[in-house]
């Protein structure tokens, strides 16, 4: 069922008022801006035609480009305020930094949207000068209907100052300018948002990368996020041969050893044999414990035979806090996505109870529009960080692995949220929608 809309109409009337405002606002702001934007097209053009200068024309262009930057990305922020995004297109810097110097100067020079920036400039002053002088005329022209037109005619001051002049004629005509003026500002606020949005998208046209930029940007993100699964693949290999040889196999040789020794002792002393045959089975049990805990670390068998919401639900079950579960997934997700996804989890919820010191927490699991959101919270001290160490780096890496992103909020002094997004499909529908708490 679609959701019902329950503000009222004063409400309703308010939000659309104050989202004309704002546009309007916007639009004064690009006036100003174009000042901005002209100042650093002269600045550019002086730079280039310096640049045979030895150091000082290299060290020009790569400050007035950094400032070019420094706008094209306000005015990409501004767009995507405004409902259109523009996302950065720039190249990314050398793997061994660029502190300055020639290496700085190529970087900027030879990538393709230093050059679209500075095309921008001009006519994106231009438009956003032109759309914003309207957003700004039209009510402003309103205002006046409201206030000083009626003024003037009620006191039938003509534009000479030759006195006034008092008639139910003149008044009446101060009347009708009333509903004018309102509607002609009520009309501009309703136009402002969309001359706010032509401006974001021209600044669009030039300002978000190229179908080429998109490419070579992808394939950055792609090498950098194929390094990290290495790594991190790499690293949990590393462990489970490390809890194989320091824990399993340790136990397995020596369960060999007091079977052996039983053996001998069966014929001259069967009471120690038995003792040591009881340590054999004692030992092959805590072998088999272990065993089922590397299993589960890999793939919980929970995982694969009740999905992502009965694991959650076993883990939550298994935390020393209590957790309430709400999940919302009409289906299965694919093997590789789910298990991500409960891992990244499980290690939020682990990062809780070891570090921030909750009395109760929270899973949220939700499938809409070909997204997995999950959100962990807790009532706990907050300032959670992800350089200080807390294995956040290591959630960020596995959800980018499947372009999934993660979102940090926690104040010093909490509540700690963490929000992670997983684009995915759904692998089988279900029709139940179950919630609880763990």
């Amino acid at each position: 069922m679609a959701p019902v809309d329950v503000a009222g109409p004063d409400e309703r009337t308010y939000e659309w008022a104050r989202r004309g405002v704002r546009a309007v606002l916007a639009g004064l702001a690009a006036i100003g801006l174009t000042l901005a934007n002209v100042a650093l097209l002269v600045v550019s053009l002086l730079a280039l035609v310096l640049v045979p200068v030895p150091l000082l024309g290299m060290a020009l262009v790569s400050w007035t480009t950094t400032l070019v930057r420094k706008r094209a990305d306000l005015e990409r922020r501004r767009a995507t305020s405004a409902g259109v995004p523009v996302p950065r297109p720039y190249q990314p810097p050398p793997q061994r930094g660029i502190a300055g110097g020639w290496r700085r100067f190529r970087w900027i020079v030879t990538d393709p949207a230093t050059w679209r920036d500075l095309a921008w400039l001009l006519p994106g002053g231009i438009v956003g000068a032109t759309l914003g002088a309207i957003s700004l005329a039209v009510p402003l022209y309103g205002i006046m209907g409201l206030t000083l037109t009626p003024l003037w005619i009620w006191l039938g001051t003509d534009w000479y100052g030759y006195g006034t002049v008092w008639s139910i004629d003149t008044f009446g005509e101060g009347l009708i300018c009333l509903p004018q003026g309102a509607a002609i500002l009520a009309g501009g606020l309703w136009v402002a948002p969309w001359l706010r949005r032509a401006d974001a998208y021209f600044a669009r046209l030039l300002l978000a990368p190229t179908k080429a930029a998109e490419l070579r940007l992808r394939v950055t993100q792609l090498t950098v996020t194929r390094a990290d699964t290495v790594d991190a693949q790499a690293a949990e290999l590393r462990r489970i041969e490390r809890d194989l040889h320091d824990g399993i196999q340790a136990r397995l040789v020596s369960l060999g050893m007091t079977i052996g020794l039983a053996d001998e002792l069966i014929d001259r002393n069967p009471a120690a044999a038995h003792e040591m045959l009881a340590e054999a089975r004692a030992a092959s049990s805590a072998a088999l414990v272990e065993l089922r805990h590397l299993v589960r670390g890999i793939h919980p068998p929970v995982l694969a035979e009740r999905g992502l919401d009965g694991a959650v639900r076993a883990l939550a079950l298994s935390l020393p806090v209590p957790i309430t579960v709400d999940v919302d997934l009409p289906g299965r997700l694919d093997t590789p996505v789910e298990s991500a996804a409960y891992f990244a989890v499980a290690e939020t919820l682990t990062n809780m109870v070891r570090h921030s010191r909750a009395h109760t927490g929270s899973v949220s699991l939700r499938h809409t529009d070909a997204t997995l959101t999950m959100v962990v919270a807790d009532d706990g001290v907050g300032g959670g960080d992800p350089a200080a160490g807390t294995g956040l780096r290591g959630i960020e890496r596995r959800l980018a692995a499947f372009d999934g992103t993660m979102a940090l909020s926690s104040p010093p002094g909490g509540p700690t949220v963490i929000t992670m997004e997983l684009p995915c499909a759904l692998s089988s529908p279900r029709t139940t929608r179950s919630s609880g708490t763990g």
